[in-house]
């Protein structure tokens, strides 16, 4: 695949110096800003290749491999899925979505870190909790879960997806228990379990004085305001979405390769970059009739901010592993599981999948033949340095 036509780091390095001359940022969206712009530039230096037989010489920079940077997530995501094919079991996948409301976005958008972790928390505790539920599956499930902040026009819409096996341990750990085909738990019980969750670790939150209400939401400070906003997202429904099965391991498979480490908004999706504008494509999802592409245009600088306000906390986690994934007794449990399913982990895996073909090309060394001779071979004859700027590397957390 060749280079698109326009890069985020493009819009960076034209505009970016004058947005930071006219808005107070963060330290977080400063060093966003700044890694995607010297990626794979002179500034953080590389290696240099020379042919033996043309003399051809090839320059390569390195990476800033900051989580937001669209560039550096295809060999991030590839060693992420190597990790996860041994988890893979042969059962149907369900997708299921968590999101809050509009007025607890607001919320969120102020306060990342604790809400996000709120979010993660009680979406983890609500399918587990429903899964062991005897009335439902009444298993112990494992499932991983991702965090997204954006919706496709890069407007703040926090969610989490999960990705769940149809299925999980019964409780004495002597049998799997399937869920129906097609039909993982009850959306409607997941949604009102979530919502009281959610709304109870809030108001603990605001007790703690962890929360702070900047600007716009500065009302809900007051104690009993703050708990009038709560009483009123209690009377309205909120939205869980189980999307329909993925089928099998490799569609899980493929699923994942494209979708866990994408970020606000990929190089792919900008068709054009000039006269202080930028447009791009996006989707509206809330519309289904609607989903087919659409062409958004936003003047330059509020381009930048709907992207800046999706860089996370730094050392914020964002794709998380509970239940049977989680880090503690992973592999103990999925071993169990595949005993109990009787199937060994080498019959799951396709032989031709995008992003297998995807991880063995990130991982694999590169070609030694010179790419303009076809004859020579690439002979590293040494290392770039990188500029004294930054003092120390841009935060990859």
């Amino acid at each position: 695949m060749g280079r698109p036509a326009f890069e985020l780091a493009d819009i960076f390095r034209q505009y970016g110096e004058a947005y930071r001359a006219t808005h107070k940022l963060p330290r977080k969206q400063l060093r966003v800003m700044r890694a995607i712009e010297v990626c794979r530039t002179a500034m953080l230096g590389g290696h240099v290749e020379k042919c033996d037989q043309c003399d051809h010489i090839h320059i390569a920079y390195n990476s800033c491999r900051n989580r937001h940077c669209p560039k550096c997530q295809n060999a991030e995501r590839a060693k992420w899925l190597a990790d996860r094919k041994a988890e893979l079991l042969p059962v149907e996948y369900f997708h299921v979505v968590f999101t809050v409301p509009e007025e607890i976005a607001r919320i969120a958008f102020y306060n990342p870190e604790v809400v996000y972790g709120i979010l993660f928390r009680t979406a983890a505790e609500t399918l587990l909790t429903i899964a062991c539920d005897p009335q439902h599956l009444g298993a112990e499930i494992g499932f991983f879960a991702v965090l997204h902040t954006w919706g496709q026009n890069l407007l703040h819409h926090p969610h989490v997806h999960c990705v769940v096996p149809g299925g999980g341990l019964s409780p004495d750990h002597e049998r799997w228990v399937t869920c129906r085909p097609g039909f993982f738990l009850p959306v409607k019980v997941l949604s009102r379990l979530f919502r009281r969750l959610f709304l109870d670790a809030l108001e603990d939150a605001f007790y703690q004085g962890k929360l702070r209400f900047p600007g716009e939401i500065e009302s809900l400070q007051n104690a009993l305001s703050f708990a009038e906003r709560l009483m009123a997202e209690e009377a309205h429904e909120w939205v869980v979405y189980a999307k329909p099965p993925f089928g099998g391991a490799q569609r899980a498979l493929e699923y994942l390769g494209r979708y866990t480490h994408r970020v606000a908004l990929s190089n792919e999706r900008l068709l054009a970059v000039s006269n202080n504008e930028v447009t791009f494509q996006w989707k509206d999802y809330r519309h289904q009739q609607k989903q087919k592409s659409r062409v958004m245009t936003l003047e330059a600088n509020e381009f930048i901010r709907r992207f800046l306000i999706h860089a996370l906390p730094a050392g914020f986690q964002r794709i998380r592993h509970y239940g049977l994934l989680a880090n503690r007794n992973r592999k103990e449990d999925l071993a169990l599981c595949r005993t109990l399913l009787s199937h060994p982990i080498t019959e799951l895996l396709p032989a031709t999948v995008p992003c297998l073909l995807l991880l063995e090309a990130l991982t694999l060394q590169p070609p030694a033949r010179c790419p303009k001779c076809r004859k020579g071979t690439m002979i590293r004859l040494g290392f770039l340095s990188a500029y004294l700027w930054p003092a120390r590397p841009p935060d990859t957390s």
